[in-house]
């Protein structure tokens, strides 16, 4: 397997797993099919420099280039509903769950990715 494929199927599978719990429902599996189709392209955003995962478990442009906005607010409004619902489920806030979900991304994190540390500052892997 190469090594791009096997970075997509990190991240697939991590998504997955995030959206594993809110699968149970139609809804649930709308947000799993739009957020692993729009995976190619996070992946070819974060590999260029244009985003980064923050600490709350969101994208965010890092530059001045806002390339794919629509894209990248789909997702975060993907990734809100998620940690809303996982949230409910575990009896705690969207918050702490995308909290915890950034910590989880941030260790997937490719070298060159840009992360934003705990304090809110952006630093490359």
């Amino acid at each position: 397997m190469t090594m791009r494929r096997t970075r997509t199927w990190c991240l697939a599978a991590g998504i997955a797993a995030l959206v594993g719990l809110v699968a149970v429902s139609a809804f649930g599996d709308e947000i799993q099919d739009r957020m692993i189709s729009r995976l190619p392209k996070i992946i070819e955003l974060k590999a260029a420099g244009i985003i980064g995962e923050t600490n709350q478990g969101f994208l965010a442009f890092v530059g001045g280039q806002q390339k794919e906005k629509a894209l990248v607010d789909a997702e975060n409004q993907d990734r809100l509903a998620a940690y809303q619902r996982i949230a409910r489920a575990k009896g705690t806030t969207a918050q702490l769950v995308g909290q915890r979900r950034a910590l989880q991304i941030a260790d997937m994190a490719k070298p060159g990715e840009w992360l934003q540390n705990k304090s809110g500052k952006w630093y490359r892997k």
